[in-house]
């Protein structure tokens, strides 16, 4: 596993939020982004076709996507999440998804070895869709202190 310490990150992206039920992150993450892509395919939103995940304090999550050139007329109602990360771990995931989990899992283990402490927000982007499992992308950026 190879992680990158980063500093300046930001994010500007449409989409929904909720509170996690029962701490179900990933499938009140993965309920927002279906919710979210009805809107903007049913809108024809131009985006940039990357699911983004947002795990923040109080066990919220917010599923969205950056907008191309986001249109009044056409976002309302999607809700607007900006996110900046001062310094931050980077890692990319190559694989399937299920394994997200433990990548994640890994690098709070790693950089804690390293004396690093993690906080909120953790950041997911999904990137564009394969067939084959083990050549999906996903970016973990985790807020560092």
């Amino acid at each position: 596993m190879h992680i990158k310490i980063a500093h300046g990150f930001q994010l500007h992206i449409y989409g929904f939020g909720s509170t996690a039920e029962s701490k179900d992150y990933a499938g009140t993450a993965f309920k927002l982004s279906g919710k979210m892509w009805e809107v903007v395919k049913t809108r024809s939103i131009k985006n940039k076709g990357m699911n983004i995940w947002v795990y923040e304090p109080g066990d919220k999550v917010f599923a969205g996507v950056e907008l191309e050139n986001p249109d009044v007329r056409l976002i309302n109602g999607l809700e607007e999440k900006k996110v900046y990360l001062d310094k931050y771990a980077y890692c990319k995931h190559i694989g399937p998804y299920h394994l997200i989990k433990r990548v994640g899992q890994n690098m709070i283990k790693e950089l804690a070895r390293q004396g690093i402490e993690v906080m909120l927000p953790y950041v997911e982007i999904y990137g564009h869709w394969t067939s084959d499992e083990n050549e999906l992308e996903t970016e973990l950026l985790m807020h560092v202190k």
